[in-house]
Order: structure tokens, then C-alpha cells, then sequence
């Protein structure tokens, strides 16, 4: 019955939102209509939508999202290329649970963990 899921997660700015998403990170804005408050946006299999918070902390935002890639290496290396600020208490590394994982936080401190099964 359930088929996906979509992480709505807050943003302070749309445009700095956007261009965070689009341009450094490679995803493309999903749908045709430019929504007042609202953002998706989409990269292979995966959709993350975002609502206005204007308001919000970035220091007290626990927004997060884990995002499965089937070449955790070449994605890492590319962010690194790119000279995005990756965590630097969570590098590359082989987690005891299986996993391959790294992460990112995006321009409002929302949590971005990618991970591939070793």
C-alpha cells in the first residue's frame, strides 16, 4: 500500500533554500507551479519538501532526513569536491548497525545523513 515517502522539512528563506538544493547539491525543482511558502524538490528517487519558518532557530531546528544512495563513495567525493561543509565529527565511515554513512547540514541546520548497507 505505501509506496514513498516525502520529508517536509522548515526553511527561513525559499531562495536560499533553493539554491542550496539546486545548485550544490544537484537536485531539480519538482513540479510546475511556484507555490508561496512551499518548495520541492526531487534527485533520482527521492523528493524533499519544504514549508516557510521564518521564524525558526537554526540552533533549535532537529529537522532530519536519511537519504539511501547505492554509491555513498562517489557522492561523498563529489561534496568534498565541491567544498561543502560536510560534519566534521561524522566523516565517512562504516557505522556499527551496517551502515556507510556521512552528513551534512543544509542553510537551516536541517540534518542530512546519507547511507549505503555495506
Amino acid at each position: 500500500m505505501l509506496t514513498a515517502i516525502n520529508p517536509k522539512l522548515p526553511m527561513r528563506d525559499k531562495t536560499i533554500t533553493r539554491d542550496f538544493y539546486l545548485n550544490q547539491l544537484h537536485f531539480e525543482e519538482y513540479g510546475d507551479a511556484d507555490y508561496d511558502g512551499y518548495l520541492m524538490v526531487q534527485k533520482d528517487n527521492i523528493q524533499i519538501h519544504f514549508f516557510e519558518f521564518k521564524t525558526i532557530d537554526p540552533k533549535a531546528n532537529y529537522g532530519q532526513v536519511y537519504i539511501r544512495t547505492d554509491n555513498i563513495d562517489q557522492l561523498y567525493q563529489e561534496l568534498l569536491d565541491q567544498k561543502l561543509n560536510l560534519l566534521p565529527n561524522e566523516p565517512l565511515k562504516i557505522k556499527p548497525w551496517g551502515q556507510k554513512e556521512f552528513s551534512m547540514l543544509d542553510p537551516d541546520n536541517n540534518l542530512l545523513t546519507f547511507g549505503q548497507s555495506v
